[in-house]
């Protein structure tokens, strides 16, 4: 399992949004910037990691400052698992939060 963190200080909007994302993973420059594309682009990386354990800063800020990019965090996140047991594999993206 690898461990990554990610800062949700800068984020403000959906461009802050996923520039944050996008330069923590390094996504492609092909990005679509839309969450369709982070769900893609997040499910490649993990996959790559074997699973892949997500500290994410700030998310106490998000949920009560932009609580739609929180939800679409929670819920994506969530495809991703379902989308990787449903083809027969184990989940491969956890959340933990830190204030």
């Amino acid at each position: 399992m690898q461990r990554a963190t990610v800062d949700l200080s800068s984020i403000v909007d959906w461009d802050s949004f996923h520039n944050v994302f996008a330069c923590s993973f390094a996504f492609p420059v092909w990005y679509g910037r839309n969450m369709d594309a982070w769900i893609d682009c997040m499910e490649d990386y993990a996959i790559g990691a074997g699973t892949l354990s997500l500290q994410l800063e700030g998310m106490d800020r998000l949920k009560r400052e932009l609580p739609e990019m929180y939800e679409a965090i929670n819920e994506c996140s969530a495809f991703i698992n379902h989308r990787s047991i449903a083809a027969g594999r184990d989940g491969l993206l956890s959340l933990a939060y830190e204030s």
